[in-house]
């Protein structure tokens, strides 16, 4: 095996499934099923936990609930407690992360894993994994009738994972991706609004298709909504998802009709934007319509709208987004979802 091989055997390809704990199976199942649009495709029972996977375009999404996870969530609410990554050679990634300094693990359904920040674990599977009719190993499955409720959503992958990372350890988490798995730092941005201020660095696989977007509160300033997702999260973990769309605006309207509640936009977001994006200009009233935020990078545009967190604790929400030929993260657009989650925050009981 050649060098190259032996590198490209060794680091993550894709993003096989995310699997969020729950104590409310049903209404966990619902919200993504009639809310997102995802259709429930299989179902999975034993003594400890009950487990649904759900499907949208390439998404994979499992939830479990159960005396199995009742400890995760008691800490830590409602949340993303497995983040699994597809892997060409599965024992060669595990024993090389492993060797380079990651931390295993406890096994769940005999599948190897090893630690990923918090108590959010990287469960590693083979790319076979990724397949649209595969389901995670080691569960026993029995597919739900193709006519269960629900209609299938316009998100057709998983862009990317946003995580909240406590301040100052946005280095340490980045050089340990880079270590143990092979991902590189892509981009890094910090925002100041006011008195707080935020850091974050995007770190990815060589596929593209493993993207973390690594965030952290500045310690040096003010508490701000990242240091209040840690309080209520009880530490790290998942501060959202985003979903790839092909028409944001489209999607918005999708979504808000199955009742899906989204961060508003200050209008003079709007009135600045066609003289920050000419060429956007006479896109302004579409984009305003419905809350979406726009911004430019060397390579194209890239649209978004942010929704509520659907969960008691207000930790987890999500993304739509739309790449017109653009490869970042919306810089500007970071502040511009900062602000829309700090006035929220101020707003919201």
């Amino acid at each position: 095996m050649t060098a190259d091989r032996e590198e490209s055997a060794m680091t993550v390809q894709d993003i096989a499934y995310t699997e969020l704990y729950t104590d409310d199976h049903a209404g966990a199942v619902d919200q993504f099923s009639s809310a997102l649009g995802f259709l429930p495709v299989a179902e999975s029972r034993d003594d400890t936990s009950t487990s649904t996977l759900l499907r949208q375009g390439d998404v994979k999404i499992v939830v479990t609930s159960g005396d199995a996870v009742a400890p995760f969530v008691d800490r830590h609410g409602a949340g993303i407690a497995d983040i699994a990554l597809s892997c060409d050679d599965v024992t060669a990634t595990y024993t090389a992360a492993l060797a380079a300094g990651a931390t295993v693990a406890p096994k769940r359904f005999g599948v190897p894993a090893m630690a990923g920040f918090g108590e959010v674990v990287h469960s590693l599977v083979p790319t076979t994994a990724t397949a649209p009719d595969a389901r995670p190993a080691g569960r026993r499955w029995i597919a739900l009738p193709p006519d269960a409720p629900g209609t299938e959503g316009p998100a057709r992958l998983l862009d990317h994972v946003a995580i909240c990372l406590p301040g100052g350890t946005l280095d340490e988490y980045a050089d340990r991706y880079t270590a143990t798995l092979g991902l590189t730092r892509y981009s890094s941005a910090y925002v100041a609004v006011g008195e707080q201020g935020m850091d974050s660095i995007v770190v990815r696989s060589g596929s593209g298709r493993v993207i973390f977007t690594l965030v952290a509160p500045d310690p040096a300033k003010q508490p701000g909504q990242l240091d209040r997702f840690l309080e209520r999260n009880v530490g790290p973990g998942v501060q959202h998802l985003a979903f790839l769309v092909d028409d944001i605006i489209t999607a918005v309207g999708d979504y808000g009709q199955r009742g899906v509640e989204f961060l508003t936009t200050p209008a003079s977001y709007y009135d600045a934007l066609a003289d920050r994006l000419p060429a956007k200009a006479g896109h302004v009233d579409r984009l305003r319509g419905a809350q979406v935020l726009a911004d430019i990078d060397e390579w194209g545009y890239l649209l978004q709208r942010f929704t509520r967190s659907p969960y008691e604790r207000n930790t987890l929400f999500f993304e739509l987004i739309q790449r017109q030929g653009s490869r970042g993260f919306g810089s500007a657009n970071i502040r511009a979802l900062y602000e829309a989650v700090e006035r929220d925050r101020l707003t919201t009981p």
